[in-house]
Order: structure tokens, then sequence, then C-alpha cells
């Protein structure tokens, strides 16, 4: 099922949604949370300490061209909110391919070059981040999990699958209007990013240069199109990468996300162990849990954990809050 047309128009025309704007009724500061919090009498809010995120490796620069100038803001009534730039020409799949395709990757798994796998050094907050991986790895919706964040007013980072917007388009709608939420790309097709036909998991990773910028492209592409701008964070499906796919990422204009913490273990956790797992995440950590398997263990999880978390002081971000 595809999204409808309205669905398109009305985020089209709010292209800031694919930003990090400030979260509404945030205290002084981005990546802080509002002073309301119903879990717990949450103490002083803690903020982000921005300098070098937890990454393997320096990235290369994203090979894009410079974005037009922003058209200047009207003569008379109240200020005008400034329109997101206007998304440059993405490099094309020929490109990609002549530039890397006789690389060799030297490295595979979680944790290779150019995967960002924690907050900046001294962050004192934690990033919550939940995949929707869509086609087999599941399309559902757990609205129970989003209706707790929502509840507490607690930031996260959401990577959406391009099959999980396709069979969910009120809900992607809904969650892309929320500033509480930052959307990230979870691929086109959901595959371990490889250059060579590597696995995980017992899915296939993607085989070549060629099919490393498809799984890429192709749902920053459909995101950019409904949002207004390209999102700034890219997991592929399972995690995995190797050396040369995190480089064809950060040419393509997005960062290569891992992450700290398994709150769920691909949602097959109780919800006592996501509990655990949770609880136990130390402040600059990024927890991977998922959003697209409702009546598991993830939303209860998360329930029994967040509460001792904010009574803690504990406070949470989105990826845009803390890497710069």
């Amino acid at each position: 099922m595809g999204l409808s047309r309205r669905t398109v128009l009305v985020l089209a025309a709010g292209g800031a949604l694919a930003g990090c704007r400030p979260l509404a009724g945030a205290v002084a500061g981005p990546g802080t949370q509002p002073t309301a919090q119903p879990v717990a009498a949450a103490t002083a809010s803690a903020t982000t300490a921005v300098t070098s995120p937890t990454v393997s490796a320096t990235a290369e620069a994203p090979a894009t061209a410079s974005s037009p100038a922003e058209a200047p803001a009207p003569a008379a009534g109240p200020p005008a909110v400034p329109e997101p730039p206007v998304p440059a020409p993405a490099v094309g799949r020929a490109e990609v391919v002549a530039r890397y395709g006789d690389a060799v990757p030297e490295e595979w798994g979680l944790e290779v070059s150019g995967v960002i796998t924690g907050l900046p050094d001294g962050a004192r907050t934690t990033a919550l981040t939940f995949d929707a991986c869509g086609g087999p790895g599941g399309s559902g919706y757990d609205a129970d999990l989003i209706d707790l964040l929502r509840a507490n007013h607690v930031p996260a980072t959401l990577f959406l699958n391009a099959r999980w917007i396709d069979a969910n388009p009120a809900e992607f709608e809904a969650l892309a209007g929320d500033p509480l939420f930052e959307i990230a790309n979870h691929g086109t097709a959901h595959r371990p990013l490889s250059v060579a036909g590597r696995s995980a998991y017992g899915i296939a990773g993607t085989r070549d240069v060629g099919e490393a910028y498809d799984e890429i492209a192709g749902n920053a592409a459909k995101l950019t199109a409904l949002l207004g701008r390209p999102p700034r964070f890219f997991r592929s499906g399972t995690a995995h990468y190797d050396d040369v796919a995190t480089r064809i990422v950060t040419g393509l204009g997005e960062r290569a996300a891992g992450f700290t913490v398994n709150g769920d273990g691909g949602a097959t956790f109780s919800a006592a162990q996501v509990r655990s797992e949770v609880a136990a995440a130390p402040p600059g950590a990024i927890v991977i849990a998922h959003m697209n398997h409702p009546g598991g263990g993830t939303a209860p999880g998360f329930a029994a954990a967040l509460p001792a978390l904010l009574a803690q002081g504990r406070t949470f971000v989105r990826l845009c809050d803390a890497l710069a």
C-alpha cells in the first residue's frame, strides 16, 4: 500500500520534519527533555557534551554539492520560520560504482570504521533508537511503545525501512509530524550493507557497490521526497557493514549508525530481558530496539525500565541532538 497524495503534500510542506528542530517544551539547550515528566519526578536535566562521537575512524566528506541559498524572509508579518535547504542532487549510481568498484573491504561486522557506536565522549545523555524493518522483518506498528515515549516526553530516532513506510502511511505521517522523533534511513530492502555479499543472521547482504548504493539511496530518495530534506543517519538491516560500504554511506551524505546496547535482541527478548538491558544502558549509549513488533517484550520492557532512569535524572536525545 503506497502513501497517499495527502501524506506526500503534507510532509513536503513541512520539510523541517526531517531536521533536528528543537523539541517542543524543551528546557534550554538541544537534547534536554521537557520539564513535565509524568513517569517520575526527574531531577535536573543534563545537557549533551558535543565533542567527537564514538566512531572507529574519520569518515569521508559527503560527495554532494552545496545547497542553494534560502529565499529571503517576507518583509511584513511575523518572523518566518526558515525553510530547510533544497536537497543537493544525489551522487549518481554510476559515479559511486566507478569510485568504489575496485575497493576491497577489510572489515565486517557491527563495529567497523565509520560506524557511530556511541555518543560523544563525556555525554551524559542516552539516545534511544528504534528500527522498523518492514517486509519479512515485520511491518507491524508498536503503538504502545510510541505512546509510552510520547506520554513521558522521551525523544527518539526512528530508523524506518522503505517497505515499512509503504505499509504504514498513516502511522508514518503521524511520526514524521511529531517533533519528539527524528526520522532516519533503515534501507530500501533491509539488507546488511556489504560490497561482497556478506550476510548476517541469515539475511543476505548487498552483493556489490551498486546494490549497496541502491539500499541506501532508494529509501533516502523516498524520505527526502516525503520530508523535504534528506535523512541524516542510516542504519543497515542487522546493523552490519563492511568498511567500503560505510564509506559509501558517508559519500551519500549520511552517517552510518550502530549501537552500544542491544535493547531487545532484534525484538526477541522478553519484557524482563528488555528491562534489564535498557536499565543498564550507561550515559553516552546508543540503544537499539524495534518498533515493528507489537505484542512483544519491547514496549513492556521499556515501560519497566524508563521510570527508574528518569527518576535518576537521565535525559534522552535524538541522534541529531547529540551529533553535529
